[in-house]
Formats: C-alpha cells, structure tokens, sequence
C-alpha cells in the first residue's frame, strides 16, 4: 500500500481568489479534504468532486469533533494510504491549532506539508481598508485570540495597549465589552479608533467604526455576527477613506438596482 500525506493547507479569510496556487492546486488532487467551520463553500467546491469531505468545525459551544479525535482521524486517512488535505481557515500557524496536528502527525510518524494561507488579521484588515501599519500611525501590530473563557478574556491586558501599535483581535466579538473596558481601565483613551469587521473578504462583509468607548454598542446595534475581527489604534481613522471593498459593493449594487 502506498504512504498516506497530510497537506495542513490554510484556505485564507474567505475570498476564494485569496487561495495560493499550490492551496488550489493541492485541493484539486486530494482525495480526502477534512475541513473547519470557517472553511466556506467555493473553496470546498474547488477540490475534486469524488473528494470524500469531512466536517470537523468547531464552533463557539459546538465542537464536531475533539481536537485529539480530529489528530487520530488525520493519522488514520494517513496510514490507510490516502492523500489528505485538512483544510484551515486563515492560516494554520496562526490560532489555528496547526502546530498541534503536525506535531501528532511526526510522533506517528506521517508525512505532511503546511501551505500557509492569508492570515484573518492580514486580509480582512485589507479588505477593510485599514493598514496594520503605518509611517504616520504604527509602526508595530500585536496578534490575540479573544477566546472567552468563564465570561472573561485571559489575555495580557497590561501589555495589549501601547501607542505606536495596532492591536488585532480574533474571536473577540462576545468578549468585545469586556476588552474596551479593560484597555481604558489600562491606560487607553476612550478615543482610540476601534473597528470590527464581520465576515471579512466575503460579500457579507460590514465593518463598524468607532472608540473604545462606543464600539461595543455600535456592533450590538449592527447585530454583527460571528466570524468577526477587531482593530483597535490609530490606523483605524484611515478606514473612511480607503475602505474600496465595501464602497465597492454598494456601488455595484446601486449600479445593478439602477439597470434593472
């Protein structure tokens, strides 16, 4: 019998078109394609139709399968001999429970490869039309998951807000009260841009602009739902002139209503 591979393959923020050539193309040859909640349907479309796929998403509360379970189901495929594509939103290093999976796949012994993807933070940011960095506004990003854990975020709060520095946010839209009112609790001025972006590079996307102090109930207001991403600093104030993906749907839809 021939010897099974894993491609750990990130499948980016949601834009099909944002896949690499070597995602897409792995995709196309992959007989089992194992995937995550944030996976969405035109990157699935894109493996090959007698493709076995198998859901493993997790969910706020709702967990399909365990992280051990999903890390005994890549070795299996493996070493039935089959060529398995488990399929990451974003990037798999990145909050992505990645590094775990290659590490079960060495201790058994399985070949894999990790194809990186668009991060959440890099696209959606660009999709928003916020820089993470910039000469006039921040010369350094800092990267959290704001996983709630007992109804609060465990996170580092005295290290989070420092002038000069974007802060992104992933999975932070429940505990989004909770982090405005920590970070001005630590020094931050209420003013400070904040932004949540919903759905990023997808149709759906809606991005809500304000401060620490008015962002959380300006996303309760907008009924944003999850997966969503928050950017708190100064390059946020650039958002209302550069936000081009969002201006560009509507104008589009305008276009389309005013045709027809």
């Amino acid at each position: 019998m021939r010897a099974g591979v894993v491609y750990l393959v990130g499948a980016g923020p949601g834009d099909p078109e944002l896949l690499t050539l070597r995602a897409a193309r792995l995709l196309g040859e992959a007989e089992v394609i194992v995937h995550d909640h944030l996976v969405s349907a035109p990157i699935l479309a894109l493996g090959r139709r007698e493709a076995e796929r198998i859901y493993a998403g997790k969910e706020r509360g709702n967990h399909t399968l365990s992280q051990t379970e999903i890390n005994a189901l890549l070795v299996r495929l493996a070493r039935e001999g089959k060529r398995v594509i488990r399929l990451k939103g974003g990037d798999p290093f990145i909050f992505g429970r990645g590094g775990e999976e290659v590490q079960a796949l060495a201790a058994a012994g399985i070949a894999f490869e990790v194809v990186p993807g668009i991060t959440a933070a890099c696209g959606v940011a660009a999709y928003s039309g916020i820089p993470l960095t910039h000469r006039d506004h921040a010369n350094s990003c800092l990267f959290v998951a704001g996983h709630l854990k007992n109804g609060y975020m465990d996170l580092d709060w005295d290290s989070l807000y420092r002038p000069g520095c974007t802060l992104v946010v992933y999975m932070g839209l429940p505990g989004l009260p909770t982090l405005c009112r920590e970070l001005i609790a630590r020094g931050a001025p209420q003013t400070t841009p904040a932004a949540i972006a919903q759905h990023g590079t997808t149709p759906s996307q809606r991005t809500v602009v304000g401060t620490l102090a008015t962002l959380p109930q300006l996303a309760l207001a907008a009924q944003l739902t999850a997966p969503t991403l928050i950017i708190i600093g100064d390059v946020v104030r650039l958002h209302r002139q550069l936000a081009w993906f969002e201006q560009g749907f509507q104008e589009s839809e305008q276009n389309s209503s005013c045709s027809g």
